[in-house]
């Protein structure tokens, strides 16, 4: 067993408060990402039980036994849903909450014959957990900062060995085991390492194509630290950038401006994404702007609130998000900026990602 720390034990006691506003007497948590939120127990196969009162029980089966915390009953158990829906009818609760976005049509009808045997009913969560994911506490954002200084080192060590000749492949395996090198997990998600034409797409996976001079190229990665994801973007030219590519970089990166002092407490998602799109459209460049600003991230590289149009979502302090504006001209370059940023006050977020977003030339 593993000694849990309060940080867990709060997070719980959130969800059961919810819960008891909701009247609602019990929530099974089998999202594996939610599990870890609540319980710190990274695993294959585990869910958590959380009743009103703030009481837990966990199952998993023999090989995350030692690992679990040591202050949750245990339920040792293969089909770990199954069995917590039994527990739940055992201690008496008649309506349980279930994670409806993660169940599968083959694990609702499980969980149905498992709660009818317990005579109890089911109810949907709506991404409860989620919601208290969302404002991140001290530590969560100091394992964020941390991932965050280890992409900034990492890009830092990269760039002096970046010349023409290397190819996408090369740069992204290099700047992956640099990150590892560094201390972390890994990269928080694949590497988009994208030069010259290649860069006009947004999420383009690294190929065997040589960097060539007078390219640019956009560097989209990240690291994973204590499981938290950074997230970051940078254009780069090898060689004299073209007047073109100059130009669209200024664009993006007054955009990536204008996003950045938009992301305030109070803020809608959609007007930050309207912040930063109505300098790229105004330098007539809105189709060339087609994906949202920007995203939360944590312990999932995406994760709510999404900046983008429509959106209607609040910011509040202590969320952070990415604002990352892009212009992508098919056949020709593309250019993205992108920082991960923590909401503060009215002054302006936090930036976590130091690196800078002048247009640099290799």
């Amino acid at each position: 067993m593993t000694a849990v720390s309060d940080q867990e034990r709060q997070r719980r006691q959130r969800l059961a408060t919810r819960l008891a506003d909701a009247d609602q007497p019990a929530a099974l948590i089998t999202r594996p990402v939610n599990v870890r939120y609540l319980t710190g127990l990274v695993s294959s196969n585990a869910a958590v039980l959380v009743y009103a009162d703030g009481s837990a029980v966990l199952a998993t089966d023999f090989r995350y036994r030692a690992a679990a915390p040591d202050d949750i009953d245990l339920v040792d158990a293969r089909n770990v849903a199954v069995a917590l829906v039994a527990r739940a009818g055992t201690d008496g609760v008649r309506r349980l909450g279930f994670e409806e976005h993660e169940v599968t049509v083959e694990g609702h009808d499980e969980l149905m014959q498992a709660a009818e045997s317990a005579k109890l009913e089911l109810a949907r969560l709506h991404r409860a957990v989620e919601a208290i994911r969302l404002v991140k506490d001290d530590a969560e954002l100091d394992s964020l900062r941390h991932a965050c200084a280890v992409a900034d080192e990492a890009l830092a060590g990269l760039l002096p060995t970046v010349r023409p000749g290397r190819t996408e492949r090369e740069i992204a395996r290099d700047l992956d085991e640099r990150i590892r090198d560094l201390g972390a997990e890994g990269p928080s998600f694949e590497s988009i390492i994208a030069a010259g034409p290649h860069s006009a797409i947004p999420h383009h996976r690294p190929s065997d194509r040589p960097v060539e001079k007078g390219d640019l190229l956009k560097l989209d990665f990240g690291a994973l630290v204590d499981g938290y994801c950074s997230d970051m973007t940078r254009t780069v030219c090898v060689g004299t950038p073209a007047d073109w590519q100059r130009e669209i970089h200024a664009i993006v990166l007054a955009a990536q401006a204008a996003g950045r002092a938009a992301a305030v407490p109070g803020a809608v998602a959609n007007d930050v994404d309207a912040a930063a799109r109505s300098v790229v459209s105004d330098a007539g460049y809105a189709e060339e702007f087609p994906h949202g600003l920007g995203h939360g991230v944590g312990l999932e590289i995406h994760e709510a609130p999404a900046l983008r149009a429509g959106a209607t979502d609040r910011l509040d302090v202590d969320i952070p998000v990415t604002v990352e504006p892009g212009i992508y001209l098919p056949g020709r370059g593309g250019v993205r900026i992108e920082d991960t940023v923590v909401v503060r006050a009215a002054d302006g977020p936090e930036v976590l990602t130091k690196t800078s977003r002048d247009l640099l030339v290799l």
